[in-house]
């Protein structure tokens, strides 16, 4: 009976040590069948996800039978530019910028529309810059006798192209022109280009094509 005492705290410290070890293994376990998991083959690489640049949705249009959008406009561009004469060719040259204007900007209007829009346009240009019409439109250029003098000479004022097209609605038209021309101080300069905008307004015959003010 007097042994008693002393042989309950040694089998208590004994069965706390043994669940201490027990719950030691038990943590380590998971650890270690878990290692394999995580672990991998030397060079191996988690995959990654990258974003689809130009050239891979170039390559992804190419399988599908299709050449991708952006390089067929580059290379219209590119063309177009390289087809137009050099600067300074004269008359000769304006033929071939007034064709790449048309193959570039393709008619979308009717050929009565453009042939009038192409009309007013060629005047309002050779107005503004040369002065010469511009009491025809006093409402854009104001009293022809207290208006600014006009910034390029009439000798060398030339238009090279011109197209009407137009512009977002049919309503709405722009005329697009290419010019050359020399300014008060002699400097001659050729592929000017100029835009004059256009409202459809009613009348009591139908309608015409009304200039808009430039901003």
């Amino acid at each position: 009976m007097t042994n008693s005492p002393v042989r309950s705290p040694r089998l208590l410290l004994t069965a706390t040590v043994v669940l201490v070890m027990a719950g030691v293994i038990l943590l380590t376990v998971p650890h270690t069948l878990s290692a394999p998991a995580t672990s991998a083959s030397p060079g191996a690489t988690a995959p990654t996800s990258y974003p689809l640049t130009t050239a891979s949705r170039g390559r992804a249009a190419q399988a599908n039978g299709s050449a991708p959008a952006t390089a067929s406009t580059t290379s219209t561009q590119s063309a177009s530019a390289s087809a137009l004469p050099p600067h300074g060719e004269g008359v000769a040259g304006d033929a071939v910028i007034q064709t790449s204007l048309e193959d570039a900007w393709p008619a979308d209007l009717a050929a009565d529309d453009e042939r009038k829009l192409l009309v007013a346009g060629r005047d309002l240009l050779r107005a503004d810059a040369t002065g010469i019409g511009r009491a025809k439109w006093p409402a854009l250029f104001g009293n022809p006798d207290q208006a600014i003098a006009p910034a390029f000479a009439t000798a060398r004022f030339r238009i090279q192209a011109a197209i009407a097209r137009e512009d977002g609605s049919p309503d709405k038209a722009v005329v697009h022109l290419v010019w050359a021309g020399a300014d008060r101080g002699g400097t001659y300069t050729d592929r000017r280009i100029t835009d004059w905008y256009f409202a459809r307004t009613s009348t009591k015959g139908g309608f015409t094509w009304t200039p808009q003010p430039r901003t």
